[in-house]
């Protein structure tokens, strides 16, 4: 029986469900508490995560890792840091689905992308990743959204037909690695740009930082594999441009309270901070002075007043 699931029914991982339940089929959105799985199957709304807007017929909500069986795609809207632990417990109820990693982060202490962990839990497995510029209420909303889909499956134009609906349209890349990367590295801009505006720094600041950010996303990039243009895509630049500029990016948000001294920083999934941590201590003997600023800034071993003044502070360079 083919249909297309969603693992995580917070408000991305509903936002994808309602999508594909629009274009009619069959569409599980599978959540770990059954208690409020079960409340959004009857009241036919993700109260907590997306309230105001209804599930499509098609949609079912559940708890039950068994509705997964016989569907061929699989998108999984969990965080990077839990992806390991979930496919470890869950792995053979799967199937033979195309797995679609739609998490953004470098998991800490592997430096392993989602599609790569993934790999390394399912050898064999048949992966893609969805990623871009997009905000869960959009998506939900109905709202035009433009994404990059990345894979290296010989049948990526198939599987980017069966995804993209009138709304949701998806570019096709067979770069990975380098749409992960461009995803993951921009939640750390996006956290430096919050702190830039938190800590009352300026606009003009922000937008030094964003464009010495993302040369910094390009260099780590390039270095592991990925190609150039990948980044000045959907998936890097597009995807930097709405998260350092809305606070409805928790990254951004999340920077903002943490340089502003505030004691509740949200409460909610901030996949840049680990992905920082993750990156910083994989290239520590890399040119990287925001995300290792950044890392050092969230384990607090630096004030952002000094942060501010050891980045100013180093050496005069060509832009080249």
């Amino acid at each position: 029986m083919s249909g297309a699931g969603v693992i995580g029914a917070g408000a991305f991982g509903t936002a994808l469900a309602m999508t594909q339940g629009a274009r009619g089929g069959r569409v599980v959105l599978w959540g770990r508490d059954a208690q409020a799985m079960a409340a959004m199957q009857a009241a036919r709304e993700n109260a907590v995560h997306l309230p105001g807007v209804p599930l499509p017929q098609g949609v079912l909500a559940t708890a039950d890792l068994a509705a997964l069986a016989g569907l061929d795609v699989i998108l999984l809207s969990i965080p990077t840091q839990a992806l390991r632990g979930f496919l470890q417990q869950t792995g053979p109820a799967l199937g033979n689905a195309v797995l679609v990693a739609c998490c953004k982060g470098v998991e800490r202490g592997t430096g392993l992308l989602p599609t790569q962990i993934i790999a390394d839990v399912l050898p064999g497995a048949r992966t893609a990743v969805l990623t871009g510029p997009s905000f869960a209420t959009d998506i939900g909303r109905g709202k035009p959204t433009a994404l990059t889909l990345a894979t290296d499956l010989p049948d990526g134009a198939a599987l980017q037909e069966r995804l993209s609906t009138p709304v949701l349209r998806l570019y096709l890349s067979d770069d990975p690695v380098g749409a992960q990367l461009g995803g993951a590295l921009k939640n750390v801009i996006a956290l430096a740009a919050g702190m830039v505006i938190g800590a009352d720094l300026g606009e003009s600041a922000r937008a030094a930082l964003m464009t010495r950010g993302f040369a910094e996303i390009v260099r780590l990039a390039t270095k592991q594999g990925a190609h150039p243009e990948t980044l000045w895509g959907l998936s890097g630049f597009g995807d930097l441009i709405l998260t350092c500029s809305s606070e409805k990016s928790r990254n951004f948000s999340h920077g903002i309270r943490f340089a502003r001294g505030e004691a509740d920083l949200g409460g909610k999934t901030v996949e840049g901070v680990m992905t920082a941590h993750a990156v910083s201590e994989q290239g520590a003997g890399m040119d990287l002075p925001v995300i290792h600023m950044v890392s050092a800034l969230l384990k607090g071993e630096i004030s952002v007043p000094r942060a501010m003044d050891a980045l100013l502070q180093r050496p005069l360079k060509s832009e080249r």
